[in-house]
């Protein structure tokens, strides 16, 4: 089977969505499009190892690291990732490829994780817990590249109308991936490092797999853009865009609130750890989240294609309500020792997030073109890096009060969500 005849069996291209782009550029979606397929997969299946919410935490209780570096691991892989962007877009406007940054962004992160499987194999406390955390620090930097260059990317070698289908493609694979991991997470227990070991090693071909595949896309060389005339730095570029586009500052605002479906997890699988663990400990969390990407990948990207706008409604009000009922049916007598309901909970979240992250991914996408995009995606992220911080910590402190009083919070956020995002405009193109 040809390239051209997989891609049309995979992604529905709406009537004419390949005539505004050059001859050759459109000739070349199909290999483009599959490409980048497998390339986010094999990187979403590294991220389900490197993940600072479930396996690092764990890795870190088994080399006996202090609790103390372990609240550590979520704000430098997050925040880790989106602070610098809106700095590094000057560099990146310089270049007339964008692939070879995506590339240069996956060396870095296989390297980093390499990293944490040698320290891993070689120390523990302390010492493994600041060196894992470095090489943690890395990888969010090398990240934070990717995320720039893959949208610049995908914009200018896939049309509108089907860029979100090829984020849920890659989503549904990684989900395959999720599931098989957290089986063996199960299986192997968690008292021993040696399994985590290999998984890291095991992480890292996968970036490399990924740059391999990354770069055979064929994209088309634009002239770098010019240096700003008014002289100003990017920070105040930055704000200037911030204060000036409302259309853009609305959907920062709209990405906040959005926080719901990623920062609630935690919350649900602390009050798990509470009354007994859940069923099947950490392996079902893991699970849980692979079976949402895989329900939820391939449809919420025909979603987003039709309207990202409306997909971002939807998670917004969904992870709301899944909060709301967990947390009505907590105050049931008896109900908090149902060992199926903290994983079922999380699948819940997890689909939500699912179809949050691919709709959003599609907005900002979809919303511009050319330099104008790189600008949107790196000041959005960064000002999501200084947010993500503040909700975090306004989320935690309240949890200081209980797990409960935090998910009341981010549950309102999300119903704040739900009207702030019908304030946007459509953009995509169906």
């Amino acid at each position: 089977m040809s390239a051209a005849s997989l891609y049309d069996r995979l992604v529905r291209a709406p009537e004419g969505a390949t005539d505004a782009m050059a001859p050759g550029t459109a000739r070349d979606v199909p290999r483009n499009g599959l490409r980048q397929i497998v390339a986010q997969a094999l990187q979403s299946t590294g991220d389900q190892v490197v993940n600072a919410k479930t396996v690092l935490p764990w890795l870190f209780a088994a080399l006996g690291v202090p609790g103390a570096l372990v609240g550590l691991l979520v704000p430098i892989r997050e925040s880790g990732s989106m602070l610098p962007q809106a700095a590094m877009v000057p560099w990146v406007r310089r270049h007339r490829v964008r692939k070879w940054l995506w590339v240069a962004g996956s060396a870095g992160q296989a390297l980093a994780t390499a990293a944490m499987a040698v320290t891993a194999a070689t120390a523990t406390g302390t010492a493994a817990g600041v060196a894992i955390l470095l090489a943690l620090a890395v990888f969010a930097l090398s990240r934070a590249l990717n995320s720039l260059a893959s949208k610049d990317v995908l914009g200018r070698t896939i049309p509108k109308g089907q860029r979100g289908q090829i984020n849920g493609l890659a989503t549904v694979l990684s989900g395959v991936v999720a599931i098989t991991v957290g089986v063996g997470i199960r299986l192997l227990g968690g008292d021993d490092a040696g399994p985590l070991v290999v998984l890291l090693a095991a992480a890292a071909l996968t970036w490399v797999a990924g740059l391999v595949v990354y770069a055979g896309i064929r994209e088309p060389a634009e002239e770098p853009a010019p240096a700003p005339v008014d002289g100003g730095g990017w920070a105040r570029r930055s704000v200037a865009l911030l204060r000036d586009d409302a259309t853009f500052r609305r959907f920062v605002l709209v990405r906040t609130l959005l926080l719901v479906s990623a920062l609630s997890p935690p919350f649900v699988v602390a009050l798990a750890a509470e009354h007994g663990g859940g069923l099947g400990g950490l392996g079902a969390f893991v699970v849980a989240s692979g079976v949402a990407s895989l329900l939820g990948g391939r449809l919420f990207g025909r979603w987003a294609d039709r309207s990202s706008r409306q997909l971002m409604i939807w998670g917004a009000g969904a992870a709301s309500t899944a909060i709301l009922l967990f947390l009505a049916l907590l105050l049931v007598p008896g109900v908090r020792g149902w060992t199926l309901l903290y994983p079922a909970v999380h699948l819940l979240l997890a689909l939500t997030h699912t179809g949050v992250r691919v709709a959003r991914k599609t907005y900002v996408v979809d919303m511009a073109q050319g330099d104008r995009r790189t600008e949107y995606v790196a000041v959005a992220n960064t000002a999501m890096g200084v947010l993500l911080l503040v909700a975090g910590a306004v989320s935690s402190a309240l949890a200081l009060l209980g797990p409960e009083v935090a998910l009341v919070f981010l549950a309102l956020l999300g119903v704040a969500g739900v009207f702030t995002a019908r304030t946007l405009p459509e953009v995509s193109a169906r």
